[in-house]
């Protein structure tokens, strides 16, 4: 249900957070910009797991931030095929189930997908 997934992006960091720790400063940044988002391909991230390397950071003309090459690795939630999820039903109505994980309420159960002998 959650894996680890590794990424590499270029991060921006602004000159308000100059004062924090490296580390500190592009982890916020990332988990602000990746942080309950669904990336194509990856699945739901939840947040920044570790980071495994970065570069030195660099300031373009004209702008004050410095950007910084960084790999790293994020808790993604990313259920396969045919694996069995506990929730709880939020609603229910003709077009189907809507169900809740408690961090993800969103998940909707079209009728038709229900197993056999289910009914709304």
């Amino acid at each position: 249900m959650f894996v680890l997934a590794e990424i590499e992006d270029t991060v921006k960091i602004v000159p308000n957070d100059f004062g924090k720790n490296d580390n500190d400063a592009i982890t916020d940044a990332l988990n602000e910009k990746y942080a309950n988002k669904v990336v194509q391909e990856v699945g739901l991230c939840i947040c920044v797991y570790d980071i495994l390397t970065t570069s030195e950071g660099f300031i373009l003309y004209g702008d004050g931030c410095s950007y910084v090459k960084v790999s790293f690795r994020l808790t993604v939630f990313r259920p396969f095929v045919g694996e069995v999820l506990t929730g709880r039903i939020k609603s229910c109505s003709p077009s189907g189930v809507r169900v809740t994980m408690g961090f993800f309420d969103d998940i909707h159960i079209p009728g038709a997908t229900l197993q056999s002998g289910s009914e709304l």
